[in-house]
């Protein structure tokens, strides 16, 4: 089922990252990490559908999206970019293979960290984020989006890793097999990968070369 809804508030998250708060349909419902497919409401853009995570909860009266623009080419995110108030967005129901499953350690690329947000906002009411951990991957210090959300709700259990320049408060590099040996203690215990699909196949892997079993391993199929 398609819903035709209104956008009530932008908000800027980054340099390239913008909040969208939108009208939510009477009965609609969605887990925590869980995606949909959202269209722009103009004849040119109508067809043109993209996944974007929820990042409000289910009781909240509005739906929320925390979406990355992509200025370099002309696409959906760009398009967004230079939406207003009042505008249009056509939302589907509800899909998505990241849901909770228990304490473990959540690993996002850029804007993979969206269904991730819902979660983690999820656990805070719930008062059950503690014993949860966040490695959080970006280029530059700028890209990472809502830092010090991150930093004040998971303080030590929150780690990024930047790839593209040295900055206090972050690791350099990226997430290979000796950053995880050094940065995760219990390779039994749950985890959530989401980014681009190279570096969850990789991640993947390495997580089961150290000993994580593949059904311990939550990511969008």
């Amino acid at each position: 089922m398609t819903h035709v809804l209104k956008i009530l508030d932008i908000q800027p998250v980054t340099h390239d990252v913008n909040q969208y708060t939108l009208e939510k349909p009477e009965g609609y419902v969605f887990i925590p990490g869980q995606a949909t497919e959202v269209a722009i409401n103009k004849e040119e853009w109508k067809e043109e559908k993209r996944p974007f995570s929820f990042t409000s909860l289910p009781e909240e009266e509005h739906l929320q999206f925390v979406i990355k623009s992509y200025a370099d080419h002309d696409g959906v995110t760009n398009e967004l970019r230079k939406m207003e108030v009042g505008d249009e967005l056509i939302v589907d129901d509800a899909w998505g293979a990241i849901q909770y499953q228990g304490k473990g350690v959540f690993i996002a690329g850029g804007a993979g960290i969206t269904p991730f947000i819902g979660i983690f906002r999820d656990l805070e009411i719930k008062d059950e984020l503690q014993g949860n951990a966040l490695i959080f991957a970006n280029k530059t210090a700028k890209d990472v989006i809502l830092e010090s959300y991150f930093r004040k709700a998971l303080g030590n259990n929150f780690i990024s890793i930047l790839d593209k320049e040295q900055a206090g408060g972050h690791q350099n590099g990226r997430i290979d097999k000796d950053f995880l040996k050094t940065h995760v203690k219990d390779f039994t215990q749950e985890f959530y990968i989401c980014g681009p699909d190279q570096m969850v196949q990789n991640i993947s892997k390495i997580l089961e070369e150290l000993g994580a079993k593949p059904e311990a391993i939550t990511f969008e199929k």
